[in-house]
């Protein structure tokens, strides 16, 4: 057992379940999904049965969630999904899972970092009159990101857990005040919403393809054990708790929103607003009629915080792999150091900076469309390789319980749940591999090129193993195979 807090570590007993859950939302963003993706499932989807899809996507997710916390009881690591890969399937395999979830968060937070640079710059010149490039409101956030991935993480979760009951509050407001008032006066449209044939209608694969997209980041839970009060419990409980959260956030709001514009006239009015390129406007449209005219100035003002605290989220999770693969000497254990205040990963922390500025310079010299290459390509290469990650770490879950049967002797943790998600996260794989051109808007050779950077990342991580075998610290080992705490 380890009780002390090595010298150099990351600090210990820093933050609880409820900040966990909070850092894990942020990554997660569920206002941004609400806002893209709903209107978008909904049109190219399955209409009014996109309420019933995100319970199925949620349902999967908790599937999976059953032996990845069986394994975070087993593995208290700040490497995450490369921990428990690495437990089960060995350290070749877990430093292959770990370049691709470094590249997979790496997309994401690129890919909210450029739709900030369009939506951040429109709301700047609307409030302001100020109008600045996309990649200057971009550059700004990520110094303010830099700012807060330098400083203490209960800071950070403080500051997310604000963000985040504002964001929610404003919105869950929104969905009772449609109740009350009756939406658009056609009932509550329960038969229509909750009913098989609504749920299987149209392109029901393509809605869950946005689900999720849409549900991302529970996951991260695990990337802050090490910092953690009583990781055991704390990561499972909001491991769980983020799953049911987001499940129930945008199986609420989709389901107001219907009621709000009328089962008979939803589906059109998110048409209209994803042609119009504005697929907020389904949302914002909604909070003006039943809240005011202000709403949808706030509700903007909160998109951006949401995405202010997505993207920190990404920097905390992809700079805690950097610590933990540099401790384990797979990179420079230069990346391992820590402040000697803050107990931040200082310098894993400024390398994911520079490193996601690098990727999107290129983007900004070009004078690219942000939404049309860095969100949509981005978003598209995550989904990829996060689902892929899931189906991985199911299989290690069930691998190493099954060679370790005395650590947990629950059939339905070790055995059936992670053998029936790795079946799903497969199949989902399939589902957004079939529907990636309407995901992430890249046709042909680009589809390709994207779709094989995921694999790549994996080889790349793989073939390190014998490259870092000889350096490699016998922590690295050690974090693999023994509890931390």
């Amino acid at each position: 057992m380890v009780t002390d807090q090595p010298a150099g570590g990351l600090k210990r007993d820093a933050i609880s379940a409820a900040g966990i859950v909070f850092l894990v939302l942020a990554a997660a963003s569920p206002l941004v999904g609400l806002t893209g993706a709903v209107p978008s499932a909904m049109v190219v989807g399955n209409g009014l049965g996109v309420s019933l899809g995100y319970v199925a996507v949620g349902l999967v997710l908790l599937v999976f969630c059953v032996g990845f916390v069986a394994m975070s009881r087993r593995v208290t690591n700040a490497g995450a999904l490369y921990a428990y890969v690495g437990r089960g399937l060995g350290l070749r395999t877990g430093l292959g899972a770990a370049g691709v979830a470094v590249w997979s968060y790496t997309a994401i937070q690129a890919a909210v970092y450029g739709f900030f640079g369009v939506v951040g710059g429109a709301a700047l010149e609307s409030w302001t009159g100020l109008r600045l490039p996309w990649w200057a409101v971009t550059l700004g956030l990520v110094v303010l990101v830099q700012v807060f991935g330098y400083l203490r993480i209960e800071l950070g979760a403080r500051v997310l857990g604000v963000l985040m009951a504002l964001e929610w509050g404003i919105m869950l407001v929104l969905g009772l005040v449609i109740l009350v008032r009756g939406g658009a006066g056609e009932g509550l449209g329960v038969s229509q919403v909750f009913s098989l044939e609504g749920a299987l209608s149209g392109a029901p694969g393509v809605a869950l393809v946005f689900g999720f997209a849409s549900m991302f980041g529970f996951e991260s839970s695990a990337i802050y054990g090490e910092e953690a009060r009583s990781p055991k419990r704390t990561v499972a409980r909001a491991t769980y708790l983020s799953v049911l959260l987001i499940t129930g956030f945008f199986l609420f709001m989709s389901w107001t929103l219907i009621v709000g514009y009328g089962p008979s006239g939803a589906v059109a009015s998110a048409g209209a607003a994803v042609e119009s390129g504005d697929p907020a406007a389904f949302v914002f449209g909604a909070g003006g009629t039943y809240l005011g005219a202000w709403a949808p100035h706030a509700m903007s003002a909160f998109v951006i915080t949401s995405m202010f605290a997505a993207t920190l989220a990404f920097h905390n999770g992809i700079s805690r792999y950097l610590f933990t693969v540099g401790r384990d000497g797979v990179l420079p254990r230069r990346l391992s150091a820590v402040h000697p205040r803050t107990k931040a990963p200082y310098v894993a922390s400024m390398t994911q900076t520079v490193s996601i500025v690098v990727l999107m310079a290129p983007f900004m010299l070009a004078g690219a469309d942000p939404v049309a290459t860095l969100f949509f390509w981005g978003s598209g290469v995550g989904v990829i390789g996060i689902l892929g990650l899931y189906a991985l770490s199911s299989v290690a879950a069930f691998w190493y319980f099954r060679a370790n049967p005395e650590q947990d002797g629950r059939a339905w943790h070790t055995r059936v749940a992670p053998l029936l998600s790795v079946v799903t996260m497969v199949a989902a794989l399939v589902l957004v591999l079939a529907n990636f051109d309407t995901l992430a808007g890249g046709t042909g050779v680009t589809a390709v090129v994207l779709m094989l950077t995921v694999p790549v990342a994996f080889v790349l991580g793989f073939l390190a193993y014998g490259a870092v075998r000889g350096r490699l610290s016998p922590t690295a080992t050690k974090d693999l195979t023994a509890e931390l705490s």
